[in-house]
């Protein structure tokens, strides 16, 4: 946490999304979990919207909330841009708990509009093309964590394509981007697959892509 923190006290940005698995385990307590996510929001500037893993309870959304996060569960909201708006949804997990429900997310984003997806696992990937969102950001994967020399993974823990693994991808005019996440899970160590913090930068596209 210590090594986070100081990664991310001097980045610049609008605003900052987490996309889950908050404690180490699937299971029992997530108080210090929750110490965590308080000490980072002391950090964060500006708006902070997060959804959950599959190693995180709904039973801590409610003390995220008090801290200063916005969970997206299952819904949407718009970020907006003087006269224009970016709609920012997020579903639950898919991995584990089964709970994303995009349709749901999505059904309140005008046809048209902007749309980026928060989703734990890149999993979701073709719901998410199919309900017409421009980007998809995600993690759960880790990179793979323990990975070959040049990042190959061993286990994805994931029933999608390896090209989405970790790093940017496309997938019919959805761009995508699944984060290596900034910590560990069941083995605390890394092997050729570096944690990560990400700044993404949008640009305005012409009207013909």
């Amino acid at each position: 946490m210590d090594a986070l923190l100081q990664r991310i006290e001097p980045l610049r940005y609008d605003l900052c999304v987490l996309t889950g698995d908050y404690r180490a385990l699937t299971y029992g307590p997530y108080r210090e979990a929750l110490e965590g996510l308080e000490r980072l929001r002391a950090l964060i500037k500006g708006p902070a919207y997060a959804i959950l893993g599959n190693h995180d309870t709904i039973r801590m959304v409610p003390a995220m909330e008090r801290i200063g996060y916005q969970l997206l569960l299952n819904e949407a909201t718009s970020l907006a841009l003087g006269n224009e708006a970016i709609y920012l949804a997020g579903v639950d997990d898919a991995n584990f708990y089964s709970m994303a429900h995009i349709d749901q997310a999505a059904r309140d984003i005008p046809a048209g509009a902007v749309s980026i997806l928060l989703s734990h696992t890149p999993e979701t990937y073709r719901q998410a093309a199919d309900a017409t969102f421009d980007l998809m950001l995600c993690g759960h994967t880790h990179g793979g964590q323990i990975c070959l020399p040049g990042g190959i993974p061993i286990r994805t823990e994931a029933t999608s394509p390896r090209r989405f693994v970790k790093g940017s991808w496309r997938y019919g005019r959805m761009i995508g981007y699944t984060s290596t996440g900034a910590g560990t899970c069941i083995v605390d160590a890394r092997l050729n697959c570096p944690p990560e913090v990400t700044l993404h930068r949008l640009r305005r596209g012409s009207a013909s892509i």
